[in-house]
C-alpha cells in the first residue's frame, strides 16, 4: 500500500479521504489556496502545501503546482476527489509522466467519457440504449435549429463537455430554441471552455438513477447497486438514496448489466458512475458516465458495508477488487442530503460568511456526517457552499426517512442562511414519502418546499414566545450582589398588579408581538387578540414541553438573546429574530430605485444602458457567482439613470449596479 498520498482537493471530500488514509496508516498531504489556509482539510492532514490564490483557477485547477507539491512532499500517489481536476485528462497524464500514480481511471477512459457526444457514440457501438438526439460536430446555430425541429419537442440542450447540469436548457418550441441555445453556449464556454452542444429528446417526468461501477487492472468490472437521484432542483441533486424504490429486481439487473457493459467499453479502472434517465414506464437510456467518485457515494457505502475510497487506493496499488459481483449484497436503506449555505426563499442564492453556530446531531452507526467546516469557520465565496452531508441508514425506507427527520430537527446553523428548513419540508413531503418524485417535480412545485411568504401559525408563535420567556428567565439575571435580593429575579412581578412583558419576534418584514404575564413556566399569553394559558412549561435548551390551553405538546425549540427557532406541530421549522419590545422600524429598500449585487461575483452580461426605458421584471444584467448565473431584473418600470457595471467586472456584495430615474 502507498505510504504517502496527496489529496488534490479541498473541503468535505479532502477530509473524507484523509479519514480513510489515516485508518490505513497512510501519510496524508493536503494542498490549499490562500482562502483555505486555515481550512479543516489543512488542519487534519499530516502536512499541507500552498498552491496559489483563492480563485480555483489560481490554485486547485493548476495541475503543475499540485504535481510540484507532490514531488516536493514525496507523494507516491494523488487522489483527486471529485470536481476540480478529477476528470481532467491532461492532469491524469501529467501525473503518470511525473511518475506519480493517479488514483482514478486511465486518461483514455476519462477522455472517452469526457465528451458526452463521444460517449454516446461509444455506447451505441456496445448496444447501450440511448435517448434519440443529435451529437455531431456541426455546431452551426441554424443547423442545430433544424436538427431540433427534426428530433421534436420537448428537447434538451446539453453542453457536450459539461456536467452537474450547467448550461442545460429545456426547449418546447422552435421559437424558444435560439435564445436557449445562446444561453447554453455562453454558460458552457465560461464553465468548460467549450461551447459545443448536443441535443436530445427530453423525457417528461423522468427519474435519474445511477449505478456505482468499479473496475481493476485484472479485468474485473462490477456494479455496486444503484442510487436514486431524482430529487433535484435545476438539475442539482438534493436527496439521494439506495436502493431505488422504483426498481424491481428484473429492471435492476438489466440496468446493472448495461452499466457494467459501459464500463467495459472503456476498459474502466477504479470508481465510476453510469447514469441513466428512466421514463415513467421503466424504459431506461444511457445519460453519461462520471469517471470519478460521486458526492453521494456514502449511501452506497452504508448499505453495502464497504469503503469506496479504500477500494480506490487498493485498486490504484494494483490489487484486485475485494468482492465479485455475486458477493455484493445490499442491506437496509440509506438516504443522503446536503446542508448548504444558501437561501431557498430567494432563489437558493448561495451564501457566505462565518458559521457563528453549527450544531449537528451526534454521529453513530446509523447517522454519518461528512463535512469540511466546523463552527467558527467561514464559508467563502470562492467554492461550493456545502457545509456538510448528512447520511442516515435504517432497516427500510420509512425508518430511514424518519431518522433523517430527527437528524435535521437537531441541526442548527447560524451565520449564513442555510437550506435546513427546505430539507425538512422535503423529507416530509408526500411525493418523497410515496416515492412518486421525478427530476422536475421540485421545480414544478417549489412553493410546497419553501416557506416563502407564508407565516407561522398562532400555536407556533406562542411556543416560540414561551421558549424566549424561559430563556430570558434563565439567562437574564438582575445586577444585585445579594443572591436573595428581590431585584435578582426577572419574573416581571410588579407591586399592585400583574407584571406584563412583551416578546417581539420578527420574521422577514412581519412582526409578532406577544404580551405575557406570569413566570417559571406558567404564563398567560395574548397574541392577535386571542389569549392562551401556558402551564408546566419546561425547556432544556433543545426541547420545549408545555400545556397550551390544557393540550400537552413537545416541540423542538432553541432560543437565545437574538433569535428563536421552533418546529411547528407538523415538524416544519420556523426561525424568528428577537426584536425590540417597544420599537419597530420597517426598512425601505431605496423605493425600488436601485439594483444591488446580491453577493460578490462577476458580471457576465449587460442587457441595458443609461436612458433605456424598461419594464418591471425585465432582465438587465447577468452575473456569475459561486458556480451559478444570477439574473438581475428591473424592480419596476422606469428609465435607467446610470449603470455602473460592464461585462467581466468583479463586483462586491451590495454594490449598486443600476440606478433608476426618480
Amino acid at each position: 500500500m502507498f505510504e504517502r498520498v496527496l489529496i488534490a482537493n479541498r473541503g468535505e471530500i479532502a477530509c473524507r479521504v484523509i479519514r480513510t488514509c489515516r485508518r490505513l496508516g497512510i501519510h496524508t498531504i493536503a494542498v490549499y489556496s490562500e482562502a483555505d489556509r486555515d481550512a479543516q482539510h489543512v488542519r487534519q492532514a499530516d502536512e499541507a502545501w500552498p498552491i496559489g490564490g483563492s480563485e480555483p483557477a489560481d490554485s486547485y485547477l493548476v495541475g503543475t503546482r499540485i504535481i510540484e507539491a507532490a514531488k516536493k512532499s514525496g507523494a507516491q500517489a494523488i487522489h483527486p476527489g471529485y470536481g476540480f481536476l478529477s476528470e481532467n485528462t491532461g492532469f491524469s497524464r501529467a501525473c503518470i509522466e511525473a511518475g506519480i500514480i493517479f488514483i482514478g481511471p486511465d486518461p483514455e477512459s476519462i477522455e472517452a467519457m469526457g465528451s458526452k457526444a463521444a460517449a454516446k457514440h461509444l455506447m451505441a457501438k456496445h448496444a447501450v440504449l440511448l435517448v434519440p438526439g443529435y451529437d455531431g460536430d456541426n455546431q452551426d446555430s441554424a443547423f442545430l435549429a433544424r436538427q431540433a425541429h427534426a428530433i421534436g419537442y420537448p428537447l434538451l440542450i446539453k453542453p457536450s463537455a459539461g456536467g452537474g447540469g450547467k448550461g442545460m436548457q429545456i426547449v418546447r418550441s422552435d421559437a424558444e430554441f435560439p435564445a436557449a441555445l445562446e444561453t447554453a453556449q455562453r454558460v458552457a464556454k465560461a464553465a468548460f471552455g467549450d461551447a459545443s452542444m448536443l441535443l436530445e429528446r427530453y423525457i417528461e417526468h423522468p427519474r435519474h438513477i445511477e449505478f456505482q461501477i468499479f473496475g481493476d487492472r485484472h479485468g474485473h468490472v462490477i456494479h455496486i447497486g444503484e442510487r436514486e437521484c431524482s430529487s433535484q432542483r435545476r438539475y442539482q441533486k438534493v436527496l439521494e438514496e439506495t436502493p431505488s424504490p422504483f426498481l424491481d429486481d428484473a429492471r435492476r439487473a438489466a440496468m446493472g448489466a448495461a452499466a457494467v457493459a459501459a464500463a467495459r467499453a472503456v476498459k474502466y479502472v477504479g470508481a465510476g458512475t453510469v447514469e441513466f434517465v428512466v421514463g415513467p414506464a421503466g424504459d431506461f437510456h444511457f445519460m453519461e458516465m462520471n469517471t470519478r467518485l460521486q458526492v453521494e457515494h456514502p449511501v452506497t457505502e452504508m448499505t453495502h458495508g464497504i469503503d469506496l475510497v479504500e477500494w480506490q487506493l487498493r485498486v490504484a496499488n494494483g490489487e484486485p477488487l475485494p468482492l465479485t459481483q455475486e458477493q455484493v449484497v445490499s442491506r437496509g436503506h440509506a438516504i443522503e442530503v446536503r446542508l448548504y449555505a444558501e437561501d431557498p426563499d430567494h432563489g437558493f442564492l448561495p451564501g457566505s460568511g462565518k458559521l457563528t453556530h453549527l450544531q449537528l446531531p451526534p454521529a453513530s452507526a446509523r447517522l454519518r456526517l461528512d463535512g469540511g467546516v466546523i463552527e467558527g469557520d467561514t464559508v467563502t465565496i470562492f467554492y461550493d457552499p456545502m457545509i456538510a452531508k448528512m447520511i442516515v441508514w435504517d432497516t427500510d425506507r420509512p425508518a430511514a426517512l424518519q431518522r433523517m427527520r430527527e437528524a435535521l430537527a437537531q441541526t442548527e446553523i447560524a451565520g449564513p442562511k442555510s437550506n435546513v428548513a427546505f430539507l425538512e419540508r422535503l423529507v416530509r413531503h408526500p411525493a418523497i414519502i410515496e416515492h412518486r418524485i421525478d427530476t422536475g417535480y421540485i421545480d414544478r412545485h417549489l412553493d410546497q418546499f419553501i416557506a416563502g411568504g407564508s407565516e407561522a401559525g398562532a400555536r407556533t408563535v406562542l411556543a416560540a414566545a414561551t421558549a424566549a420567556l424561559l430563556h430570558d428567565e434563565r439567562h437574564t439575571a438582575g445586577t444585585a450582589a445579594d443572591p436573595y435580593s428581590p431585584w435578582k429575579t426577572t419574573d416581571a412581578w410588579r407591586i399592585g398588579h400583574p407584571g406584563k412583558r412583551v416578546i417581539a419576534l420578527a420574521r422577514g418584514d412581519h412582526r409578532h408581538e406577544i404580551e405575557a404575564w406570569g413566570h417559571a413556566g406558567h404564563y398567560r399569553l395574548r397574541y392577535e387578540d386571542a389569549a392562551c394559558s401556558v402551564d408546566g412549561a419546561r425547556w432544556d435548551g433543545r426541547v420545549l414541553d408545555a400545556r397550551f390551553d390544557g393540550q400537552a405538546m413537545r416541540i423542538h425549540a432553541r432560543a437565545d438573546a437574538t433569535r428563536v427557532l421552533v418546529h411547528a406541530p407538523d415538524g416544519i421549522r420556523w426561525s424568528f429574530q428577537r426584536a425590540p419590545a417597544f420599537a419597530w422600524a420597517a426598512s425601505d429598500a431605496a423605493g425600488g430605485n436601485e439594483i444591488a449585487a446580491p453577493m460578490p461575483g462577476r458580471i457576465v452580461l449587460v442587457k441595458a444602458k443609461p436612458g433605456d426605458t424598461v419594464q418591471a421584471g425585465q432582465e438587465l444584467l447577468v452575473m456569475e457567482a459561486m458556480k451559478m448565473e444570477l439574473s438581475l431584473k428591473a424592480p419596476r418600470a422606469g428609465v435607467i439613470a446610470s449603470l455602473s457595471a460592464a461585462p467581466g467586472d468583479f463586483v462586491e456584495a451590495d454594490a449598486v449596479l443600476v440606478r433608476f430615474a426618480a
